[in-house]
């Protein structure tokens, strides 16, 4: 799994392939993430999940804020309430969150 800045996106690959994506848009301290796939041949493995667990470390770890618009993601941070932080508090309640 890797960021890929120039595609606006971190991906996952297997054997050099990319298999999954979690779209985002960067601005000054905050990263918007607006989609994700999965392959449709590995859907159901976890793959996702680990993918958009990469990326909210990452994201922590570069200390941004995080915009959930992406539903995959949005459900993600409700499932795992440890990256609910990095949504800012003012857009929690637009998030549902």
């Amino acid at each position: 799994m890797a960021d890929a800045p120039d595609r606006e996106r971190y991906e996952l690959s297997i054997d050099g392939e990319v298999v999954g994506f979690t779209a985002y848009r960067a601005r000054p301290g905050l990263i918007a993430f607006v989609h994700t796939e999965v392959d449709e041949r590995l859907q159901g493995r976890g793959l996702a999940d680990r993918l958009i667990r990469f990326a909210l470390e990452d994201v922590r770890a570069r200390g941004l804020a995080v915009l959930p618009f992406c539903p995959f993601v949005k459900a993600f941070i409700e499932r795992h309430r440890e990256f609910e932080a990095l949504v800012p508090e003012t857009y929690r309640e637009q998030f549902g969150l």
